[in-house]
């Protein structure tokens, strides 16, 4: 027989997964600040079962910032939905609007903790109180960095570098500010019904 007679049959080709870097190390980050907070929600449940917990009630304030961070996400999508639509003034618009939001969010957040004195609920003493600041706290500083990388997807904006042809910041952002909103209703939730 000749080379010739043989045929190469095709095999199918398999595609490797295609992710982004640096999409990648985003989910990355986003499954660990998870397990951060899957840790301190069970530490929480552990604590609060051996007694000796102050009951007190969740800050007023909290209603409103939880509020405030729906309101973001749904203004990030409607940025999000313009810059694929190349509608660049309404992307401007939308995420000078959110990256406010996100601000207000953390100074409510710092009245919450103005609340909790005033009910006279503090960071050392009861462990039901450590827990608010831990949870509430540590939620701020991520939804820091929420917002200097939602200012910084802003000042690409106006310099017209975020459209449909550029999405990557624009996608990540919404990634991680999404994550960040539905994290702050998780742990608000989990307050109420542990508190």
């Amino acid at each position: 027989m000749m080379v010739e007679d043989y045929k190469l049959v095709d095999a199918p080709v398999e595609q490797p997964l295609a992710m982004h870097p640096k999409k990648f190390a985003l989910w990355l980050f986003i499954v660990t600040v998870v397990m951060i907070f899957a840790a301190f929600t069970s530490a929480h449940i552990v604590r609060q079962a051996d007694g000796d917990w102050l009951e007190y009630d969740i800050p007023s304030m909290l209603w409103y910032t939880s509020g405030i961070i729906l309101l973001s996400s749904v203004t990030l999508h409607w940025a999000y939905l313009s810059a694929k639509k190349d509608k660049l003034e309404l992307v401007k618009l939308a995420l000078s609007i959110t990256s406010i939001l996100g601000v207000v969010f953390l100074v409510g957040q710092y009245m919450a903790w103005g609340q909790l004195v005033d009910a006279g609920v503090f960071f050392v003493g009861n462990p039901a109180g450590s827990f608010m600041y831990v949870f509430t706290g540590l939620h701020g500083v991520h939804l820091i960095s929420g917002v200097i990388y939602l200012l910084y997807v802003l000042f690409s904006s106006f310099r017209y570098k975020v459209h449909s042809k550029n999405m990557l910041n624009m996608e990540m952002c919404s990634t991680f500010w999404h994550f960040l909103g539905g994290l702050w209703i998780y742990l608000f939730i989990f307050l109420l019904l542990n508190h």
